[in-house]
C-alpha cells in the first residue's frame, strides 16, 4: 500500500504568524490561529481531521454494505471535530459523524448496525481511538 503524505509549515510566532498545508498532490491551504482558535476565515488541522474521518468512514461502510449485497447508491458523511482546552491544553474531545445513506433493499436497523461497524472498523476511527466521545447518527436517506 502506498504510504500518504502531508506537509505544513508555519512562519512566525503563533498569535500573528500563518501556516500552510499540502495534503497529497490535490489539496493546499492555509491556516492561522484565528482560523484555528476564532472561527476566523482559513482552514485548520480540526477541519482535515474531520474531512480525513468522514472520508474514511463513508468508503468503510459502503465496502461493508456491499461485502453484504447491498452496495449503497450514496453514503454521504459530515463530521464535526470538536476542540477544547483539558487542563489548559487545547485537545480534540469529541467527533461526531453524521451519515445519511442510499441503500435500496437494505432496512433502517442494518444500515445502522452496518454503521456502527464502520465506525468501529476504518482506520481513521481507530486512529483516533484516543477521542474521548466519537459519537454516531446513522439514517437511510428518505425523501
Amino acid at each position: 500500500m502506498p504510504v500518504s503524505k502531508g506537509t505544513a509549515e508555519w512562519k512566525g510566532d503563533v498569535p500573528t504568524g500563518a501556516g500552510t498545508f499540502t495534503a497529497g498532490t490535490a489539496l493546499a491551504g492555509g491556516y492561522t490561529y484565528k482560523s484555528r482558535f476564532e472561527g476566523g476565515p482559513g482552514s485548520n488541522p480540526e477541519q482535515l481531521v474531520a474531512a480525513a474521518h468522514a472520508s474514511c468512514f463513508s468508503m468503510a461502510l459502503s465496502n461493508l454494505l456491499a461485502e453484504s449485497g447491498h452496495p449503497p447508491q450514496l453514503i454521504h458523511t459530515e463530521a464535526e471535530v470538536t476542540l477544547r482546552p483539558v487542563d489548559g491544553v487545547p485537545t480534540i474531545t469529541r467527533i461526531s459523524l453524521v451519515t445519511r445513506g442510499i441503500v435500496p433493499g437494505l432496512d433502517e436497523e442494518t444500515f445502522k448496525e452496518r454503521a456502527a461497524a464502520a465506525k468501529a472498523g476504518c482506520p481513521v476511527s481507530r486512529a483516533l481511538a484516543g477521542v474521548p466521545e466519537i459519537v454516531l447518527d446513522a439514517a437511510l436517506h428518505r425523501d
